[in-house]
């Protein structure tokens, strides 16, 4: 029997596309806010992640952690070690919300992390519709 989306599933994906939606449209401003931008690209690629987890029946930890999750789903799928790159979006967890570090990313480093998290989007999604 195939496995069907449930209500969870589409709420962590609803969370995950606001996320990627936030740094996708600050993009395209005169005046990007790049650490916003990596903040929503790490927040989005989590949930997407998580929304996986949810989908195969598990709970998923309370991590920020890209490779944590990223093992977790290889647990059901062999094919997730291809994302294992995105792990560069864990600092964005915790690094620019606070100006202790003080790091302003370029706006190149933005658009890598958004375009990361759109790679974690489009291979979560594929696996789970």
């Amino acid at each position: 029997m195939a496995e069907m989306m449930n209500e969870n599933v589409k709420q962590w994906i609803i969370k995950a596309d606001n996320d990627i939606t936030i740094a996708g449209k600050d993009l395209k401003t005169d005046n990007p806010v790049t650490d916003a931008i990596c903040f929503h690209a790490q927040q989005a690629a989590e949930k997407y992640l998580k929304a996986y987890l949810v989908f195969k029946d598990i709970e998923p930890e309370k991590t920020h952690k890209i490779e944590k999750l990223v093992l977790a789903c290889m647990a059901f799928d062999e094919a997730f070690l291809s994302l294992k790159n995105a792990d560069i979006l864990t600092e964005y967890a915790v690094e620019f919300r606070y100006p202790d570090d003080f790091y302003i990313p370029d706006i190149e480093e933005a658009k890598e992390a958004y375009n990361l998290a759109l790679k974690v989007k489009d291979f979560v999604l594929e696996r789970i519709k």
